[in-house]
């Protein structure tokens, strides 16, 4: 078959494409990526050059371009992981926000009523839920928890959602959502909280953490991820959410002290810098209902994760270097200064 992946020079993406054609090697995979700041074409060197592998570049908000891939290729399969992302920039310029997490995910729903697919899934994030209190460890988010939005981002991709939701019953798009808990691993953005880390660590540099850092996120190896993705593709009921989460809460200071110790770097390199507007306390995600009827579990626990991930970046220096020698550098010293 063939399968439509947006996104998929982003790190979710481009981790999930590696992960299909893996086990999947008969099939067609098609990527449309515009190549925005966070989309490494580099990323995908591996694949670029096999027979099964189609590279397009395109804006997911571009009916032209969208309703002509849909129409050469026939995707089976189409998986919209392609969003803006990173809360901080949300909250710099909401517009680009809206214009590619919501209109670009209308553009391709058009696309699957125009032409018929076999299954689209929505791929989006725990943070639509808002976040839960420190003090109350017996709460989680779950499929029923009402959406609660704390930044554009989050609002952006929550208003995604819920036009998914409404082209499946008004249209009857055979369609499927995931909301997943923080990924990591392999080919993530420097600009997020792990990289960011890891890099400044190797470099000597101040690790900038936001307010007091006992925020609690829910952390989840992205290989991980990508199974919970196939096995909803395969065999997730459509019209369904599906929460993704690893059961591996961390505060985000403990997080950073970890990967000052796995490095052998002194705590002192930790800098508390004012918190960001809005910030969520904390995020927990119970995934019960896709373990009872589709048998998923994380496989990677969080210390073996974090062990793969600082090795990568340990050893793709050049991948990284590349990318924090450009724009990234001017936005980063915009947002926590020059630390």
């Amino acid at each position: 078959m063939t399968v439509l992946v947006t996104g998929g020079a982003g790190f979710i993406g481009s981790n999930f494409i590696f992960y299909w054609m893996e086990r999947h090697p008969e099939d067609r995979i098609v990527c449309l990526d515009k190549l925005t700041y966070a989309g490494n074409l580099f990323t995908l060197e591996s694949v670029m050059e096999k027979p099964g592998f189609r590279f397009v570049k395109g804006d997911v908000c571009d009916r032209d371009t969208v309703c002509e891939l849909f129409r050469t290729e026939q995707p089976e399969y189409v998986l919209h992981f392609a969003a803006e992302s990173h809360v901080d920039r949300s909250i710099d310029g909401p517009d680009v926000f809206l214009r590619t997490n919501l209109f670009g995910t209308a553009v391709l729903l058009d696309a699957c009523r125009e032409f018929g697919v076999g299954r689209y899934h929505q791929v989006s994030t725990d943070e639509v839920y808002g976040d839960l209190p420190l003090d109350r460890p017996d709460l989680f988010f779950t499929e029923d928890t009402p959406l609660h939005t704390s930044s554009p981002y989050s609002a952006s991709k929550a208003a995604a959602d819920l036009l998914v939701q409404s082209y499946v019953r008004t249209y009857g798009i055979p369609a499927t959502i995931s909301r997943c808990s923080n990924n990591y691993g392999p080919y993530q953005f420097p600009e997020k909280f792990i990289p960011l880390m890891i890099i400044n660590a190797l470099n000597d540099k101040l690790l900038p953490v936001y307010g007091d850092g006992l925020n609690v996120r829910d952390w989840l190896y992205v290989e991980d991820h990508c199974r919970a993705i196939e096995m909803i593709l395969r065999n997730g009921r459509v019209g369904e959410v599906y929460n993704v989460g690893g059961h591996n809460e961390k505060q985000n200071l403990d997080v950073v002290k970890l990967i000052l110790a796995g490095l052998d770097k002194p705590e002192g390199l930790i800098q508390y810098v004012a918190d960001r507007k809005g910030h969520d306390r904390r995020y927990a995600i119970d995934p019960e209902k896709i373990h009872r009827e589709l048998g998923w579990l994380p496989e990677t626990k969080f210390e073996d994760g974090m062990k793969r991930t600082v090795l990568w970046y340990l050893d793709h220096q050049g991948w990284w270097r590349d990318i924090v020698s450009g724009e990234y550098k001017e936005y980063y010293a915009r947002v926590y200064g020059e630390v």
